[in-house]
C-alpha cells in the first residue's frame, strides 16, 4: 500500500453536476414519481446539503424509495441508462487526467463521496478507481435489495473523516504513516480537508473558497 494517499470528492469535485440529484430527476423522466412534489423535494434536499443542514439519514430515506419499488433488475438497468446520458458527458477529460496523475505516481486513490453506493459505485468504476467509501445502504435480509436505511457511519461531513480512518486501518495505515491529499469543492467537507497533508479546495463554492485563501490551501479549477 502505497504511503501516499489522494482522496477525492465526487459531486462538483470530478464531475460538474450532483449524481445524486442528477439520478433523482433522471429516473423522474423513467415515470418513477409523482413529478411535481418529488422535484420539490428533491430540490429542497439539495438545498439543505449545501446548506450544511441536510439530514442525510432522511434524504437516503427519500433518494432510495423508488429503487425499493422498482428492485434490483429495473434500478440497475435505470442506472446504465443514466450513466450513457447523464454521467458519460459529464466525465472530462481534465478530471480523468488529474485522476490518472496520481494512480501513475503510484498514489492509493479513493474516491470518497456522500453520495450512496448504487449511484455512485459505476461512476468510480468509469474513473478506474476501485477503492470507493460512499454511504452504504443497508438491505432487507428477506429480500437482499435496499431497506431505505444506511448501513454503519455515513460518509458525510465528519462521518468522511471516520470512514476514511476506518480504510486506512484496514490497510494498516493511519494519518501519521501517510502523506494526505483531498480534493473537494464543499464546506460539508471541511473536517477531512483539515484532516489530510494537503487540501485542495476544488471548484469550490464561495465560503470553502474564502477559508482557502485564508489558509492558504491550493485552489483549483478543474472545471
Amino acid at each position: 500500500m502505497s504511503r501516499k494517499l489522494t482522496l477525492f470528492d465526487l459531486d462538483h469535485t470530478l464531475i460538474p453536476i450532483d449524481s445524486d440529484h442528477e439520478w433523482n430527476a433522471f429516473t423522474t423522466t423513467l415515470g418513477w414519481h409523482e413529478p411535481v412534489e418529488f422535484k420539490r423535494r428533491n430540490d429542497d434536499f439539495y438545498e439543505q446539503y449545501k446548506a450544511g443542514t441536510l439530514d442525510i439519514f432522511e434524504y437516503v430515506h427519500f433518494a432510495t424509495e423508488a429503487l425499493r419499488r422498482q428492485g434490483a433488475i429495473k434500478s440497475e438497468a435505470a442506472h446504465a441508462k443514466f450513466m450513457e446520458a447523464v454521467v458519460k458527458s459529464a466525465i472530462q477529460p481534465q478530471a480523468r487526467a488529474l485522476v490518472r496523475q496520481h494512480q501513475v505516481a503510484g498514489d492509493a486513490v479513493v474516491i470518497v463521496t456522500a453520495t450512496n453506493e448504487f449511484v455512485a459505485r459505476p461512476i468510480a468504476s468509469a474513473f478506474g478507481v476501485r477503492e470507493l467509501i460512499a454511504v452504504q445502504l443497508a438491505r432487507d435480509p428477506r429480500s437482499g435489495w435496499f431497506s431505505g436505511e444506511i448501513d454503519g457511519t455515513p460518509s458525510f461531513r465528519e462521518g468522511k473523516v471516520k470512514r476514511v480512518e476506518a480504510w486506512m486501518a484496514a490497510h494498516g495505515l493511519d494519518w501519521v504513516q501517510v502523506e494526505s491529499t483531498f480534493y473537494s469543492d464543499s464546506m460539508n467537507d471541511l473536517p477531512l480537508l483539515e484532516k489530510v497533508t494537503h487540501p485542495v479546495a476544488t471548484n469550490p463554492e464561495a465560503a470553502l473558497r474564502a477559508i482557502a485563501l485564508d489558509r492558504g490551501w491550493r485552489i483549483l479549477e478543474l472545471f
